[in-house]
């Protein structure tokens, strides 16, 4: 039985190295009898070089071959190799590797929404099924092609869609301002098939559409075969597209006043909850869209604003909604508040840099101590 006597038992490298050598001995039948074996390897803990000593003591009586000597040189190296520098976003890594532990969603991402960083992704890429996230698209292209007053005529096919729904009857008109709202804050199903058929005569058509505007804001991958999000075959989007097109609606006035809404009533009376509970729940939220169906699970895209700036926030695929939302907000607005701590020094350097650039009037004289101050060489 060898005995690994060694300093600074905390460090990694130490215990990869002693578990190697530990293998390597075993390897060559304890031949390196009697000897103790000095090896130094590089400790590399919060970016400080340390060297430190391992010792291995064996039973006396052999001596050492050159071959288990030099395996045991080859162990060292490898085993320092493994302790290289921490890299300099270490901490940014870490905290994102342990917030991606506490999350259920397949995909996420958390967007600053006035630079566009990037503050936290995992699979910002990954394709699936929108759910009612989609009817972003719907609400916005209604917006734009419908006035408020004007009646849309329910037919049939949309009265029958599955919930959510408002339960339009066939063959009634309803006022479009009351339709786009059901649709972005109950989630209405009926509703959102009834405007794609008055603005495109088909659903199939007002989809073109959709994927169209998707385009034009910037969104690639995003591919709409409904105007609801009901789950079919080659409809798809990503966490990054959502974020980019939710950012891109909340830039009209009109989709982010009724989005910001927790509670409407129709022209007719009728009471409309908006789905959005971060609205209730979380603080800094301003709006949102919630998505949920068998295949696409929960699916989320809203966007917060704090004093430290705004964040836009998707989820596809999440098991537990809410809880993730909740997550990554708060990770988000702490990595703002970090950012901001890191740029403040650059920002006064360069505003004094600035300042005295700027040129002073030719009425207005320096006081005589800065006189003094611009004479006197810099050392």
């Amino acid at each position: 039985m060898m005995l690994f006597t060694c300093f600074n038992q905390r460090s990694l490298g130490l215990f990869m190295t002693m578990l190697t050598l530990a293998v390597i001995f075993s390897s060559v039948g304890f031949e390196a009898i009697g000897a103790d074996i000095l090896c130094t390897v590089h400790k590399n803990r919060y970016n400080t070089k340390q060297t430190s000593l391992v010792r291995v003591k064996t039973p006396a009586a052999a001596t050492v071959s050159a071959a288990a000597a030099s395996r045991v040189r080859a162990a060292v190296l490898v085993a320092d190799s493994a302790t290289k520098r921490r890299p300099a976003n270490y901490s940014r890594l870490a905290s994102s590797s342990s917030l991606r532990r506490k999350l259920s969603s397949r995909s996420a991402i958390v967007i600053d929404n006035n630079s566009g960083k990037v503050l936290y992704s995992h699979s910002p890429d990954r394709t699936g099924q929108p759910a009612s996230t989609i009817k972003v698209l719907t609400g916005l292209l209604a917006i734009k092609a419908l006035k408020e007053e004007e009646k849309v005529k329910v037919s049939r096919r949309a009265s029958g869609m599955p919930r959510s729904k408002i339960y339009l009857k066939p063959g009634k008109n309803y006022k479009a301002d009351d339709l786009i709202d059901a649709v972005l804050l109950a989630s209405a199903n009926d509703a959102g098939s009834a405007l794609a058929e008055q603005i495109a005569g088909s659903e199939k058509r007002f989809a073109s559409l959709m994927t169209n505007k998707a385009r034009e804001l910037g969104a690639s991958q995003t591919v709409c075969k409904t105007a609801t999000g009901l789950t079919k075959r080659g409809q798809t989007t990503t966490v990054r597209d959502l974020a980019l097109i939710f950012s891109k609606a909340m830039d009209d006035p009109d989709f982010a006043r009724r989005i910001s809404r927790k509670r409407a009533k129709t022209s007719y009376g009728q009471a409309l909850r908006n789905h959005n509970r971060a609205l209730w729940r979380i603080k800094g939220a301003v709006g949102g869209k919630t998505g949920y169906t068998r295949a696409a699970r929960q699916t989320y895209v809203g966007k917060f604003r704090r004093d430290c700036g705004e964040l836009v926030v998707a989820i596809m695929g999440s098991e537990t909604m809410w809880d993730d939302i909740s997550r990554l907000v708060e990770h988000g607005f702490r990595k703002q508040k970090q950012l901001l701590a890191a740029s403040a020094p650059k920002l006064a350097k360069k505003k004094q840099h600035t300042l005295a650039q700027l040129p002073l009037p030719a009425s207005r004289k320096l006081p005589a101590i800065l006189v003094e101050a611009k004479k006197t060489p810099h050392i």
